[in-house]
């Protein structure tokens, strides 16, 4: 936005404006160069190609207080930088008693190195606390809502529970929808026209811990039981007929044939 003022927009061109390309062209602005031509220059790997694109962008009129702006701005960003680094080492000392665990829960889809971090942080590595993974999920606020009335269900809501934690698990599932060749890929694909993407993901967070107890219970890897689960589980001839029963409601009509009497 500060720079914008100066009519640069280089986030217009540079996705990453804390990036190694847009860093240089910064610290050359700062440093007194504003010729655009110059600055473009400076792009590294896929930007050499927007260099008439980054030329315009770095078109404006920057000076000596926009430099004394921008160098403050980016000295904080490197000391925020510096402090995330040292976090990270002393995190990473602390947990080298438990980096068997970690390197196991790393192996989930959705989950990085620094959210099997948080994982450790919120509930710890001894899984006999819970007595099952469904405590677990119950303690987390990641259980949808049992509330009933006259046998209809009035809620899905989940409580509260760790703040942390279910932001952790909505990160990690959100990440694990993307894929096409996982089970939790396949469990947000099945529910997201049902309930959403935002359930939907948390459902799929809901996974993830639910396999994060067994694994830190049993210190054994992910086993995924693979993107047709579902299909396989509910039989191919009850998957055709549910299918076909959608198609039907969509005023579809519908002929089915197999591959060996088509081929």
């Amino acid at each position: 936005m500060f720079l914008e003022d100066t009519g640069i927009k280089l986030s217009s061109v540079v996705t990453d404006i804390t990036g190694r390309s847009a860093r240089a062209m910064l610290d050359a602005l700062v440093a007194g160069d504003r010729e655009p031509q110059v600055l473009a220059s400076l792009a590294l790997g896929s930007l050499q190609g927007k260099t008439p694109l980054l030329t315009r962008a770095l078109t404006g009129d920057f000076n000596g207080h926009h430099a004394f702006m921008v160098a403050s701005m980016l000295r904080a960003i490197d000391e925020a930088d510096n402090r995330i680094s040292r976090l990270s080492e002393e995190i990473n000392r602390q947990l080298q008693p438990l980096r068997q665990q970690v390197d196991l829960l790393i192996t989930i889809p959705g989950i990085s190195l620094t959210l099997a971090q948080v994982l450790i942080a919120e509930i710890g590595v001894d899984m006999t606390r819970f007595a099952s993974a469904g405590h677990l999920a119950s303690w987390a606020g990641v259980c949808p809502g049992n509330k009933e009335s006259a046998g209809k269900r009035l809620s899905g809501r989940t409580r509260h529970g760790d703040t942390w934690l279910k932001t952790a698990l909505f990160i990690a599932g959100a990440s694990a929808a993307h894929s096409k060749t996982t089970y939790l890929g396949a469990q947000f694909r099945r529910l997201v026209p049902h309930r959403g993407a935002k359930r939907a993901t948390l459902a799929v967070g809901h996974s993830i811990l639910v396999a994060a107890w067994h694994i830190l219970h049993d210190l054994v890897p992910y086993r995924d039981l693979s993107p047709d689960y579902f299909t396989n589980r509910l039989g191919k001839e009850r998957q055709t007929r549910r299918l076909i029963a959608q198609l039907t409601a969509l005023s579809m009509d519908v002929t089915i044939a197999s591959r060996e009497q088509t081929a």
